[in-house]
C-alpha cells in the first residue's frame, strides 16, 4: 500500500470514539482515503470524558465521528441534529459536522438489514438477539423492519430489555430458556480485550438448536459464538462484516464518495491484518 500522500493543515480530520479503540475503521478509513486520494485521515480515541470529546468535535472542526460501546446513546445530548436511522432507534454510530451542527446517524441498523438480506435469512425463524444497548436497539429494530416477527430480547438488565422487546413486539426475557433458530449476539462478551472475552453469551445448547449465528462483535472477528457456530456448521455472519458494511455507509457520509464494493471488501480485508 502506497503511504506517500501527504497531511497538511487542510487535511480534514474523521475520528472514532470507543471504550477499547482498535485499528479496524483506522486502517478501513485511510485505506480508502489513500486509494481514492482524498485529503482525508482517520484516528482513533478513548475518553473518559464524552462531553469535551464531542465539543472537541465541533470545536475542532472534525468532520466526522465513528462512535462505538458504550457511547451510542450516552452522545444523544450532545448533538444538534437527529437523522431517522438514529432517533427512530435513539441510538448514535456516526456524528458528521456540517459547518458546527452535528448530525446523527446510525449505519449499524442499515449493515444489518444488508446482511440479513445477503445471507437470505428467513423471515419467519425465530429469533434472539442478547443485549438492550445502543446496538441491540439496531440490530432489533433492523430484524423487525426487516420482517421478523418471533422475537426474544436477551437482557440482564430488566428494565432496558423490556422496553425493547415491546417497542418492536419482542418479548424479554433474561436468559435464554426456549431455543431459537437464529441467534445474535448485540453484547461485548467475546469481544478483543474486555472482561468477558472468552465468554459466549449462548449456550451449546442454544448454538446446537440454532440454524443462524450472528456476532456483531468485529474483534476478533472469529469469536467464541462464532468459532463454535462454526465447529457446528451452522450460517454465520460476523462482525467483521457488519463494521466493513457500516463503515462503507459512514465513509459515503464524511466524504461524499461511495466506495465501490471491491474497494469495500479490500478495504475490510486490509482493516483485519494482524
Amino acid at each position: 500500500m502506497d503511504h506517500s500522500r501527504l497531511i497538511g493543515k487542510d487535511t480534514t480530520l474523521c475520528i472514532s470514539l470507543a471504550a477499547r479503540p482498535s485499528n479496524i475503521g483506522t486502517r478501513f478509513h485511510n485505506y480508502l482515503y489513500n486509494e481514492l486520494d482524498l485529503d482525508f485521515l482517520y484516528k482513533a480515541f478513548t475518553t473518559t470524558d464524552l462531553a469535551a470529546a464531542i465539543g472537541g468535535v465541533k470545536a475542532l472542526g472534525i468532520r466526522g465521528c465513528s462512535v462505538s460501546m458504550p457511547f451510542k446513546e450516552e452522545c444523544i445530548q450532545y448533538l444538534d441534529v437527529m437523522h431517522p436511522s438514529a432517533s427512530a432507534i435513539a441510538s448514535v454510530n456516526t456524528i458528521v459536522n456540517e459547518d458546527g451542527e452535528l448530525h446523527a446517524y446510525n449505519t449499524d441498523y442499515q449493515a444489518v438489514v444488508n446482511l440479513l438480506q445477503e445471507n437470505a435469512v428467513d423471515t419467519g425463524l425465530s429469533y434472539a438477539v442478547a443485549g438492550s444497548g445502543g446496538m441491540a436497539k439496531a440490530v432489533v429494530a433492523a430484524l423487525h423492519d426487516s420482517g421478523f416477527t418471533n422475537g426474544t430480547v436477551i437482557a440482564r438488565n430488566a428494565a432496558a430489555g423490556r422496553a425493547l422487546a415491546e417497542q418492536y413486539g419482542a418479548s424479554w426475557a433474561q436468559s435464554l430458556t426456549t431455543p431459537a433458530q437464529l441467534l445474535v449476539n448485540a453484547t461485548p462478551i467475546g469481544m478483543e480485550g474486555g472482561p468477558e472475552s472468552t465468554a459466549r453469551p449462548f449456550t451449546e445448547n442454544a448454538i446446537d438448536a440454532a440454524e443462524v449465528v450472528f456476532d456483531v462483535v468485529a474483534k476478533p472477528s472469529n469469536t467464541p459464538l462464532v468459532l463454535a457456530a462454526l465447529q457446528r456448521s451452522k450460517v454465520v455472519i460476523t462482525g467483521a462484516e457488519v463494521i466493513a458494511l457500516q463503515a462503507a455507509e459512514q465513509f459515503d457520509l464524511y466524504t461524499g464518495v461511495r466506495p465501490t464494493p471491491d474497494q469495500i471488501s479490500r478495504a475490510s480485508a486490509y482493516s483485519r491484518q494482524a
